[in-house]
């Protein structure tokens, strides 16, 4: 199966491995690409922009909200501002259950909203629903 590019923004490294975890259970072979807050998310992004080959945009971003230094919120507003990232899927994934930051988060632009699951079987079930939701919608494959 070939695989996409996917940006993630994870300051947990505990959750980090688990993620990576998840893709290679589900047998994605997808590029992954990790930023530990928002400023380093939109380094990685403004990076790939200024080569100027869309090929080089992921296919979405999975991002969570509480990270320090510049938070998922921040970030996700960046992002939809900036008419060369807009268009990217943004994958909100984060432990905040609760839908009042849920309809804040569609209101600044995300996509999808998924709350981290408790075991890493639901994780597996979760990245595979997200997988399937958005590879696809703006998928640049890896070759």
């Amino acid at each position: 199966m070939e695989g996409v590019f996917v940006l993630i923004a994870e300051d947990d490294a505990d959750d980090r491995f688990l993620l990576q975890s998840a893709f290679y259970e589900n047998n994605f072979h997808d590029k992954l690409q990790f930023a530990e807050n928002g400023i380093e998310l939109m380094a990685q992004l403004n990076k790939l922009i200024s080569l100027e080959i869309s090929v080089n945009l992921p296919s979405f971003i999975l991002l969570d909200l509480n990270m320090p230094k510049k938070d998922g919120r921040e970030a996700l507003k960046d992002i939809r501002s900036n008419p060369l990232l807009k268009s990217i899927p943004v994958v909100i994934f984060s432990t905040t259950n609760n839908e009042t930051e849920r309809k804040r988060c569609y209101d600044l632009g995300a996509n999808s909203y998924f709350t981290k699951p408790a075991s890493f079987d639901g994780l597996i079930k979760t990245i595979a629903a997200i997988r399937s939701q958005w590879v696809g919608f703006n998928c640049n494959i890896i070759v």
